[in-house]
């Protein structure tokens, strides 16, 4: 197929036709994880293989993206209108509704080597068919299961009258898909490469852009262009937030940063900007917490807490929202470039991308990045980067400035001074971040879509392969990735410093283990780098409630040896390079009180802590109430927001989702008076503030006694979710305007 490289289709039929009729009725189709799939051509497939039982298809994947679906009647009521807003003209990936809905047929597996936290616990079909691997080795293992089909959804746009294609959101593994196919090409194998053009994809640069040759068909035209898929926002706790100042201290200007989707990397972002944009506020809040006192000499060793003058530049595998937003608040900011003689002098302050110096020549003459008789490389190289400003020609040995001509031999004084004329403003080619995939809210999308080419260009796409590790240029990416800090998160932390990300310890896969392991390693490859895994303290509530600080657990994703920072909500423990006694100290210090004592018995049963070691007193009122009372005086001041930096939910999405989490809550944890609650509920007024909510769950007029019983249940939630200050105003219990119950 090679020879009809870059065909365009409008027709995903005859597409898939030309597929089969090449590859056969055995096909093993990989795609990108998460937004980059291409879901047409994946749609179709599906069918096919539906209809033909002779058709044996694999799909290898990871993070298939799905619209929300609910557990239960009511979340399916109050999700129906939601979806159809946010997840407007975004096409489902058909064969995960039949997947989820046990209807998958026997002839097509699906296997993935990364998932929705927590969407295949109780499947036992998804936790057979996990693929382990680490992010970086993903490419390679699906080769190894026989790949034959690989796909993508690209972005595209004229470059020079010339149909241009980037990668978009997924470089991740597609770079190394791409090579790996023509490799195996070259061999005689059968293979096929397929691009589905979106012209509501960002269009990507850094490694992500390439020639429609570099793919066998690309789907192409107006019914491709359909919406991306947009998650809203997870909300951030009050805890959350906690955790995210906490981080934010250990951050040092001119840095590096990598941080991840979800609620905790908000609340990191936002704790920054806090620091950059209202740092008197963040100076009082570090004071009151007892961040500043605690942790005085590890943020002076290897934090700051001031405003970023030189800011910092981005390292993550996912180029989440979080990174637009410190973007416009000037921290992202630090731009490396993709030379190691010009990242030597940027990182020894001798050169400045806004600031060419005069004597640049001499200083990479005596670096001999160049030579002192300046040939083509040399030239190119000046040219490219901005050291010699655009227009100039070389021209045998001379440089012409239009009818001006400039000696290359720069032996003599007089040419290097002669030079000097030439040399440009501030160097190109610049990037603040270098990511290997994205996704994020409809907002983030339109930034991307709305910035200047050259702007764009700031934000460089690669793979995994160079994003997630130092091997194959570690010079140059030690260089750009200096003072880094590699945040993650964990689920269990060990009191020995282990820590347990995406499995149970009954094997049950909860994620997958992604990049995990290679920022970790980075972390510790790199001399002034460090790890920071961030744990939530507890999980779960009333009965329920469980540390994920413990003694011991029965899977380990990073090991002890690899410790390094832990955070919680209560504190920093920096583990690396300690004795186990003091790592356990350490991490005692930031575990819920409620099972500090448990922690330190277990302990010194084991013989891990002196007999007499005792919790220093400044550490044994860690607690929720203690957080929110540090905490929620400065909401007033418009921080510490649920969410800080905007959501596509409105104000009645938050509300009554979040009636619906409580009563879900209170449906685990007390049952009876939930129900008690209820009942209670049939001999009550309906308030009129419900009525809204009422209506859009369309239970205004319940038809059954079932109906009746779910509207009352989302008064009871309503009632019981909001706090206790504004309950009775805004959902009174007794009110003259209240409607009467029907």
């Amino acid at each position: 197929m090679q020879e009809n490289s870059g065909m365009i289709f409008e027709d995903v039929k005859k597409c898939v036709d030309e597929v089969i009729d090449y590859i056969g009725k055995d096909i093993v189709f990989s795609m990108t994880l998460a937004l980059g799939k291409p879901i047409l051509f994946i749609n179709e497939l599906y069918r096919r293989a539906k209809q033909d039982p002779e058709i044996k298809l694999k799909i290898l994947t990871a993070l298939p993206l799905e619209k929300p679906r609910g557990s239960n009647e009511l979340e399916n009521r109050y999700l129906k209108s939601l979806v159809n807003r946010i997840f407007a003209g975004v096409p489902d990936i058909e064969y995960m509704l039949d997947f989820r809905a046990g209807k998958l047929p026997a002839n097509v597996e699906a296997y993935e080597f990364f998932s929705k936290a927590g969407g295949y616990l109780n499947n036992p079909q998804a936790q057979q068919n996990h693929m382990s691997t680490h992010y970086t080795h993903a490419c390679r293992d699906a080769m190894a299961l026989g790949v034959n089909v690989f796909g993508q959804l690209l972005g595209y746009r004229e470059i020079d009258g010339k149909t241009m294609y980037s990668m978009g959101c997924n470089t991740d593994i597609s770079l190394e898909a791409l090579r790996t196919f023509q490799e195996r090409r070259a061999k005689g194998e059968k293979v096929v490469l397929i691009g589905e053009a979106n012209k509501n994809m960002p269009f990507m640069y850094g490694d992500a852009v390439v020639e429609g040759s570099s793919y066998d068909m690309i789907l192409q035209g107006p019914d491709f262009n359909y919406e991306l898929f947009a998650p809203p926002k997870d909300s951030v706790s009050l805890s959350d937030h906690m955790i995210g100042i906490n981080v934010s201290t250990l951050i040092k200007d001119g840095g590096t940063i990598q941080v991840g989707i979800g609620a905790l990397g908000d609340a990191i972002v936002s704790g920054l900007i806090l620091r950059n944009e209202q740092n008197e506020l963040y100076q009082e809040i570090l004071e009151k917490t007892g961040i500043k006192k605690r942790y005085s000499k590890l943020i002076q060793n290897w934090g700051d807490t001031g405003v970023f003058e030189k800011g910092l530049y981005g390292s993550s595998e996912m180029f989440v929202d979080a990174f637009l937003q410190m973007y416009k608040s000037k921290i992202l900011k630090r731009q490396v470039f993709e030379n190691i003689p010009l990242m030597k002098l940027i990182n020894a302050g001798k050169l400045s991308p806004e600031n060419i110096p005069s004597d640049i020549i001499d200083q990479l003459i005596a670096m001999k990045a160049i030579n002192t008789k300046l040939n083509e490389n040399d030239f190119n190289f000046l040219i490219k980067f901005g050291i010699l400003k655009k227009g100039l020609v070389l021209n045998n040995d001379v440089i012409m400035d239009k009818e001006t001509a400039y000696s290359t031999d720069l032996n003599e004084e007089h040419n290097r001074s002669e030079i000097r004329r030439l040399l440009g403003n501030k160097l190109l080619g610049g990037q603040v971040i270098l990511g290997a995939f994205f996704v994020g809210p409809k907002a983030f999308y339109n930034a991307l879509n709305e910035m200047s080419e050259d702007e764009r260009q700031l934000f460089g796409m690669s793979g995994v392969e160079k994003v997630n590790q130092l091997y194959g240029d570690e010079e140059l990416r030690s260089l750009q990735r200096k003072d880094a800090r590699f945040i993650n998160t964990g689920m269990i932390a060990s009191i020995l410093g282990a820590i347990a990300s995406d499995q149970l310890q009954d094997g049950r896969v909860v994620s997958g283990i992604g990049g995990q392991y290679n920022f970790v390693a980075m972390g510790h490859a790199l001399p002034d780098a460090r790890v920071i895994m961030m744990i939530k303290s507890t999980k779960g509530s009333g009965k329920n409630l469980k540390s994920n600080i413990v003694f011991s657990y029965g899977h380990c994703s990073i090991p002890k040896h690899m410790k390094d920072i832990i955070v919680t909500e209560y504190g920093i423990a920096d583990i690396r390079s300690k004795p186990e006694k003091e790592v356990i100290a350490e991490l005692i210090n930031i575990a819920d009180s409620r099972f500090q004592g448990q922690l330190l018995a277990q302990a010194k049963k084991a013989g891990k802590i002196p007999l007499d070691y005792e919790i220093p007193m400044e550490y044994r009122n860690n607690t929720p109430a203690k957080i929110a009372s540090l905490l929620k005086p400065y909401q007033a001041q418009g921080v510490f927001k649920p969410f800080p930096f905007g959501t596509d939910l409105t104000e009645d999405d938050i509300i009554l989702g979040g009636s619906l989490k409580t009563l879900k809550n209170l449906a685990k944890e007390h049952r009876i008076k939930m129900a008690k609650g209820i009942l209670l509920e049939l001999f009550r007024p309906i308030p009129k503030s419900v009525e809204s909510h009422i209506k859009r769950m369309e239970l205004s007029a319940p038809a059954s006694i079932k109906e009746r019983l779910l509207r009352k249940a989302i008064i009871y939630a309503l009632r019981n979710s909001i706090p206790d200050s504004n309950r009775l105003s805004k959902y009174p219990m007794n009110n003259n305007k209240q409607l009467h119950a029907k």
